[in-house]
């Protein structure tokens, strides 16, 4: 009796490749870019150019989602404290600059 582990392996890592319910109801992320929640309360995803994260602006931002979540962001991805409007002041700033 013979088996066949090739087929096996190969089924396993197919399976593991295949999107998830959850990734697929999520917008793609382009590449060059990255999605960030931001809000106080209801968080909203905003997806941004990863060259905003150079920007001293920006980067106080990040230091107070640092000071305020550590690693452990409630939405699994990165969170911004502060509010919808503030952000998209600095990002339309940013933008155009």
């Amino acid at each position: 009796m013979g088996i066949r582990l090739p087929s096996l392996l190969l089924s396993a890592k197919q399976i593991v490749k295949m999107p998830t319910v959850s990734s697929r109801n999520q917008c793609a992320v382009p590449k060059g870019h990255i999605a960030v929640y931001v809000g106080d309360i209801e968080r909203k995803r905003f997806v941004v150019p990863i060259s905003y994260l150079n920007h001293p602006s920006f980067s106080a931002l990040l230091k107070a989602a640092e000071e305020e979540f550590g690693f452990k962001h409630p939405t699994g991805g990165l969170t911004i404290p502060c509010r919808e409007e503030v952000f998209i002041n600095l990002t339309s700033s940013l933008q155009t600059s």
